[in-house]
């Protein structure tokens, strides 16, 4: 493999998050996720060395202690596996790409993460929260919009942000999104959500300022009319779930989680709910299976005479 040993670390980093939109089809969040990370080690090796120093003289000991740094400033081991993620992909990038003739990354571990059963509410608190929205003004109508479309078909909070008005189809009672590596998938939504669509579209036009700067046609607008930000749609739901559940987790996610819970309690296929979680193998669906396995051993321990 012929080596290009004087490729400049930044234009090398440039050009990794560059294919990681366009060629790897990552999602916005991860690839401003591995921005932000590998900016951070950047911005280490420059206070480290003075200078930042040739993507081919880097080593395995360059990074432990950036990881190292990381840690001590009280990372979580779920954040601090994301940074060593992006590192790791950044150098297996970069050695397939030709620029170094080892990757040093190779060897760095990433920490196995804590197996966490995820947090789900339970019907009467989706009901309390539903009923929780005032919906007689835009952004009310906009906000029980979200929380019953995230509870009704069990989409991540980068799918709704940038679902369009015409990827929904009121007649079918459907909604078209793109997921994950850019893969197109069809849901169905419940009745409520439909209405709860429904009216906040009836006042979407009094969020636009004007009609021409309509941002690309999205559904779900800020108060100023421009496209949502995640964190924004994270403080609505999690302020609305605030006095309604005792839930550790407060977020859009523990709709999603509530969704495939309630669906496979229910009786739900697990293929089925996976396809419509957009999950690219059962077994990412198959923990909350077991969410439903603890509650029915629950039950039985309550109910049954001889338990």
């Amino acid at each position: 493999m012929e080596t290009i040993l004087t490729i400049d670390i930044q234009q090398a980093y440039k050009q990794f998050l560059s294919a990681c939109d366009i060629q790897r089809g990552f999602s916005p969040y991860t690839i401003e996720t591995y921005r932000f990370a590998l900016g951070e080690f950047l911005e280490y090796l420059l206070n480290e060395y003075g200078e930042l120093p040739e993507l081919s003289a880097i080593e395995p000991d360059d990074i432990r202690p950036f990881l190292g740094y990381m840690h001590d400033k009280g990372l979580a081991k779920k954040s601090l596996r994301v940074k060593i993620a992006a590192v790791k992909s950044f150098f297996r990038f970069a050695y397939k790409q030709g620029w170094i003739e080892r990757n040093p990354a190779a060897i760095i571990a990433i920490p196995k993460s804590e197996k966490k059963l995820p947090s789900y509410l339970q019907q009467h608190e989706i009901d309390l929260l539903m009923q929780s929205f005032s919906i007689d003004n835009p952004s009310g109508a906009r906000n029980a919009a979200m929380a019953e479309l995230f509870y009704s078909s069990g989409i991540r909070v980068s799918e709704l942000i940038n679902l369009k008005v015409q990827s929904i189809d009121f007649h079918s009672s459907t909604i078209r999104v793109i997921g994950k590596g850019k893969k197109e998938r069809i849901i169905p939504m419940g009745s409520k959500a439909v209405k709860a669509i429904q009216h906040y579209y009836t006042l979407r036009s009094v969020l636009l300022r004007e009609k021409s700067a309509e941002p690309d046609n999205r559904m779900f607008l800020s108060d100023k009319g421009k496209p949502l930000n995640p964190a924004v749609v994270y403080t609505i739901i999690n302020r609305a779930m605030k006095g309604i559940t005792e839930c550790s987790q407060k977020s859009p996610h523990v709709l999603r989680h509530s969704f495939a819970t309630h669906l496979l309690d229910a009786g739900a296929d697990i293929s089925s709910v996976s396809e419509m979680l957009g999950h690219s193998s059962l077994s990412a669906t198959q923990v909350y299976t077991h969410i439903s396995v603890d509650r029915l051993k629950k039950a039985y321990k309550n109910a049954h005479p001889r338990a």
